[in-house]
């Protein structure tokens, strides 16, 4: 029997978490002039394109640069799954070279994928910065020594429990969630 999740962070809290989020980037980077914004497929893309949308409305600044990172092939772990793996596109019109760059996904954990998305990142640039933006932390279950810059709710968990954000496109409330089994 499945067990239902236990929740974290309630919608009201969700939007405050966005808020101070969409702030403190404002507060780094500016005008944005010098930064991109890059959100990591498939997750970190929902995360990213709520945040844009409140950086360009609290700037002013609708040319942010803004782009979609698909990871798949440069994970460690592609060939090792059971099922082939379906790739997104990956949407940057721009080039990195010399910018600051925000990666953004939802939830941190080993820490593989930032490294997959640092590697797929060269191909557009030598970015002046990378910094990393997570709206879940889950600080002791990393394999590699990758930290976020930005966090909205650090999570303490059991290795294998599941952190999983509900967003409102998906007819939940938005909310974070976790789970004490694997995957649900």
């Amino acid at each position: 029997m499945e067990t239902p999740g236990r929740v974290l962070i309630e919608k009201e809290r969700f939007e405050l978490t966005i808020e101070r989020l969409a702030h403190q980037l404002i507060e780094e980077f500016g005008d944005f002039s010098q930064t991109c914004v890059i959100g990591i497929q498939p997750r970190g893309t929902i995360l990213s394109d709520v945040l844009i949308k409140r950086l360009k409305d609290l700037t002013g600044n609708s040319s942010i640069a803004y782009g979609l990172l698909d990871i798949t092939f440069y994970r460690d772990d592609f060939r090792t799954r059971s099922k082939p793996l379906s790739a997104s596109e990956t949407k940057i019109d721009f080039l990195v070279e010399g910018k600051r760059v925000v990666l953004i996904d939802d939830v941190l954990y080993t820490g593989r994928t930032i490294q997959a998305a640092l590697a797929a990142l060269q191909h557009y640039g030598r970015a002046e910065s990378i910094e990393l933006l997570a709206l879940i932390d889950r600080r002791f279950n990393r394999h590699l020594p990758i930290h976020p810059d930005f966090t909205g709710l650090r999570v303490d968990a059991l290795d294998d429990a599941y952190v999983k954000v509900n967003w409102t496109d998906n007819n939940q409330p938005d909310q974070v969630l976790i789970f004490g089994g694997k995957e649900h």
